[in-house]
């Protein structure tokens, strides 16, 4: 029989059968019996049926797939909570709304600025307090560089901070002189070369830097870590220490369908993956409050669409008046999103069987939902990390690399990884408070970047059929992208071949009415008119959707009080 053809590939057909081989796992992912009993009224459509992303891995179909898997919980919470509706609760999901999910930060704008325009850095909060992203030659202390070793290749990652990881290399970590991107890469580069990969793994522990080696996938399953945690399910609910009741879910203040209504949700998270987490939840209708450290930096852009639907406040938890006002917050609290290096809020006296313990006292269950790079068993589990680093780690990047013809890894276009872990605990909180609701007790979800990455190992990469015609379409410009090029000129550069090739998925909502991918809001926070990706999920007979815009980290009071009256318009 011949090989399929890349005519036959159908991105809605595969993103189906990726719902499928997730719902095949319900046991080990403890999904609700709902999700496996009504998979047949989840579905998917797409107005095009094509692949959209340059990339060997099926990232749209599984990040369909996983909306699928979210839309599934969230419609049995729905119920769970406004019984059942008279015929099967469907779910829809778009195949070109969960690609706009994927590299949402890139859809973003502020004011039609958009993350890669110079101007709209004076449309934001600058919480880049230590200038390791506004500063080109400190950005670059996060990018991947060859080693001193033929064809081994380390991803140095300075975080937020830069200087540890460019003094660990034997550079400054200010450059005033260095302002050129060739010279920038140039330099850092021959300074990481006068290591090998083992050199700089053995530096990195002992300065707790995130950086690591460049694995291919099968030298990943090889080690310790690997062989561990490619047994292990993509994200896991368990149920914490205590034997509380069911907690009901609050009285609708508004006589809404919307599925989380009442629901408090703290957020201890920055930059992407666990901000996504809580995004989700506020369009299902969480009152949720995110709180950062006026001490610590984050990403101004990303603020942006992270913040959609949400509170955000400051807090010092290192201060005595800090912990006394979190802790007031945390004893009305039903979740708790911890993306935070593995360990940090434990060490604070917040991890999960601490607030477990608390829920026992005051007789209300709580879900707890920790998003981290490594995963949650093995050797490396307690080692920090970014989307950068699980990409590498786990091979994602040398294949990229080998699908551009290239005999070096790349990191892929856009934090995709970061969406796709953000997706999964998301649903992991949904579980929990479906089990914390019906069978009663406090819930503990785990989600990494990693097993998303091993996800999507697991359901297979294109088609060499598939992955010719893909590499047949794209410019010149895309196969002249280099191991060392940073996220945002890899992205940039992809998002300009994207935009060329597929307009559709660009239109402003002006433009593409009900078919938007995003929808306008004006934000009191940035006093600007933003765009935002729209909630992906079309859930039967509920209302998923944001009430409230975006607002710059610390705008809000760090209170519950003031969700009630805080409901924005979506500008037309």
């Amino acid at each position: 029989m011949a090989a399929p053809s890349a005519m036959d590939y159908s991105p809605v057909r595969e993103a189906g059968r990726i719902f499928s081989y997730l719902c095949d796992q319900a046991e080990r992912l403890d999904l609700p019996k709902e999700v496996t009993e009504g998979k047949d009224a989840v579905s998917f459509y797409s107005t095009h049926d094509e692949v959209y992303y340059p990339i060997p891995f099926k990232e749209t179909e599984t990040l369909a797939a996983l909306k699928g898997v979210e839309g599934s919980v969230a419609g049995a919470i729905a119920d769970l909570r406004y019984g059942p509706s008279e015929q099967k609760r469907n779910v829809k999901i778009s195949l070109e709304r969960a690609t706009a999910f994927g590299c949402q930060a890139y859809m973003a704008k502020v004011d039609g600025l958009s993350k890669l325009d110079p101007e709209v850095k004076k449309k934001l909060k600058d919480t880049d307090l230590l200038a390791a992203q506004s500063n080109g030659y400190r950005r670059m202390s996060a990018n991947l560089y060859k080693t001193k070793n033929e064809n081994e290749f380390f991803h140095i990652h300075g975080s937020l901070e830069a200087t540890t990881t460019l003094n660990m290399i034997g550079l400054e970590g200010q450059r005033p002189d260095l302002t050129d991107y060739e010279e920038i890469i140039r330099v850092i580069e021959s300074h990481v070369q006068k290591y090998s990969a083992a050199e700089l793994e053995e530096m990195n522990k002992e300065r707790r830097q995130a950086g690591v080696t460049a694995f291919k996938y099968d030298d990943f399953k090889n080690t310790q870590h690997g062989a561990l945690n490619i047994q292990q399910p993509p994200w896991k609910v368990t149920r914490l220490n205590g034997d509380l009741p069911p907690t009901p879910f609050p009285a609708s203040r508004s006589g809404s369908k919307r599925i989380l209504e009442g629901v408090k949700v703290l957020e201890l998270c920055r930059i992407i993956a666990g901000p996504t987490v809580s995004r989700i939840l506020a369009e299902y209708g969480a009152d949720v409050l995110k709180i950062t450290s006026p001490n610590l930096s984050d990403v101004p852009f990303f603020q942006v669409d992270g913040n959609m639907g949400k509170h955000a406040a400051d807090l010092d938890l290192k201060s005595e008046a800090g912990r006394r006002q979190f802790e007031e917050l945390v004893a009305d609290a039903d979740v708790l999103v911890d993306g935070y290096r593995p360990g940090a809020l434990e060490k604070l006296g917040y991890g999960a069987n601490a607030l477990a313990a608390l829920a026992e006292k005051r007789g209300k269950g709580i879900v707890y939902v920790n998003e981290n790079c490594f995963g949650y068993e093995g050797e490396w589990a307690g080692r920090p990390g970014w989307q950068q680093i699980a990409d590498c780690v786990t091979g994602i990047a040398w294949a990229q690399g080998q699908f551009m013809g290239l005999s070096t890894p790349v990191v892929p276009p856009f934090p995709i990884s970061d969406y796709g872990t953000g997706c999964m605990g998301a649903i992991a909180a949904l579980t929990g408070l479906y089990n914390r609701a019906k069978y009663g007790g406090s819930y503990h979800g785990k989600a990494s970047l990693m097993h998303y990455d091993l996800l999507l190992f697991a359901v297979g990469q294109y088609s060499e059929a598939v992955q010719e015609k893909m590499r047949a379409a794209q410019p010149p410009e895309f196969f002249k992208l280099r191991h060392c090029d940073s996220v945002d000129r890899i992205s940039s550069t992809v998002l300009k071949i994207m935009q060329a090739r597929f307009p559709h998925l660009y239109r402003t909502p002006e433009e593409a009415g009900a078919e938007a991918l995003t929808e306008k809001w004006f934000s009191k926070g940035y006093n600007a008119d933003i765009e935002i990706v729209r909630p992906i999920a079309e859930i039967e007979g509920v209302d998923n959707s944001f009430i409230r815009s975006s607002r710059p980290n610390g705008t809000d009071a760090a209170s519950w009080e003031d969700f009630a009256k805080d409901v924005d318009s979506r500008k037309a």
